[in-house]
């Protein structure tokens, strides 16, 4: 008998139980899903952060409290050894770098009349713009002026306004930040989270204001701040303001081992992100891959059953010549059938559930080619590889055997 009339009769079989054809696909069809879901996620996610980091700008660097080792040990506890004349020294004595921004946040409710909510406050310099690549869509950003007189100005996000004046222009506005009035001077172009904070939904004064009539001073050598970010004359000259950076910022702190300072670049950053979202994705994948594992060994439970259903049929095919082989080769495109077919059902599924959640969430949707050949493979593999113990006890039951038991 040919493998195109195996084919036939196989599908046959499995169309006339229909239910339990069904119900055995489910367990296939349930891993291809979850698996190239959980990879779309994944995916997903990585270009989401990504997209962040890249729209830091080509040649940023960061400069953050504390040394490297003791943020990879988790230390809670963020020193205080940057401040604001460091952010000053930078850009008057680093030649490769073009602008620099000091940075410190904080939460506190900010008022307008009878409206209330919670926000980030995040005290900074005249440097953010060009650092940091934001706009101004109304109105101006505060200026070295108003940072070194403390005065009460405030630039809000595009959706801080929105929630707090409606359609009304915030420019002129009075608004109260933990009880102090600041008047608003400047509305944030729309940009979206940055680094972890919505910058859309923050509001942003003078570093000095902070300092003084906010959070108060808690380093003996200054304001200090939560990282400063630099942005350099060329990506080619990256590695040129690293290292002059650290040089200056070793004899300013007057180090003589051990930075107190750490310095990231937006590679650095990228590294890390992709290989963060890379370990979780296959943590995910392998999970999820555990269910195709079940469905398998479900596949498996099924045929078994169907070879001492079918006993009176598989003897009467040996006793008018059917081989060994032929009856192996059905069992085995039943098992493939079943496990390939859960897996394209399965792929559509889990395409689908990608496309959901990118409509649901800021993550872009991220469905792998590879992925899916992969998934739909490995799934009618393992049909072959669990359909070849009950297509083998088929194979080899003894015709008068099986006639005399039906």
């Amino acid at each position: 008998m040919d493998f195109a009339e195996s084919l036939r009769m196989a599908t046959r079989t499995l169309s006339a139980n229909k239910l339990r054809s069904g119900l055995t696909m489910l367990g296939i069809i349930i891993g291809n899903a979850s698996v190239i879901a959980m990879i779309g996620i994944g995916e997903g996610a990585q270009k989401y952060v990504n997209g962040q980091l890249q729209s830091l700008g080509p040649n940023v660097l960061f400069i953050v409290p504390g040394n490297r080792e003791a943020r990879q040990l988790g230390d809670l506890d963020t020193p205080r050894t940057l401040v604001v004349a460091d952010a000053e020294a930078i850009a008057t004595q680093v030649p490769s770098v073009t602008a620099v921004a000091a940075e410190k946040t904080t939460q506190g409710i900010v008022s307008y009349r009878n409206r209330n909510t919670s926000s980030s406050i995040v005290g900074t310099t005249e440097g953010f713009l060009p650092v940091r690549s934001f706009e101004v869509a109304q109105g101006r950003f505060f200026n070295d002026l108003d940072q070194r007189s403390n005065r009460l100005v405030a630039v809000i996000g595009d959706t801080l306004a929105d929630r707090l004046f409606d359609d009304q222009s915030p420019l002129g506005k009075q608004i109260r930040i933990k009880g102090i009035t600041f008047e608003i001077v400047g509305v944030l172009e729309r940009k979206g989270s940055n680094l972890g904070l919505d910058y859309d939904d923050a509001v942003m004064i003078p570093i000095t204001t902070l300092a003084s009539r906010i959070v108060g001073r808690t380093s003996p050598y200054g304001i200090d701040v939560s990282f400063i970010s630099v942005s350099a004359n060329d990506p080619d000259v990256m590695e040129t303001a690293e290292f002059q950076i650290t040089n200056l910022l070793r004899l300013r702190h007057r180090i003589t081992e051990g930075d107190d300072f750490s310095i990231s670049s937006q590679d650095t950053l990228l590294d890390i992100a992709n290989t963060v979202t890379g370990a979780l994705t296959l943590m995910l994948a392998a999970i999820a891959s555990i269910s195709l594992f079940v469905g398998g060994i479900g596949i498996m439970n099924i045929m078994l059953v169907s070879v001492r259903e079918r006993t009176q049929e598989i003897g009467l095919r040996k006793a008018i010549g059917a081989t060994q082989k032929d009856i192996l080769t059905q069992f085995l495109i039943e098992a493939v059938i079943l496990s390939a077919l859960g897996g394209l059902v399965g792929t559509g599924l889990g395409v689908s559930g990608i496309f959901i959640i990118a409509a649901l969430s800021p993550f872009e949707a991220g469905v792998s080619l590879s992925a899916v050949v992969v998934a739909v493979g490995v799934s009618g593999s393992i049909g072959l590889f669990f359909g070849v113990v009950p297509a083998r006890q088929a194979a080899k039951l003894d015709p008068i055997v099986a006639l005399r038991s039906a």
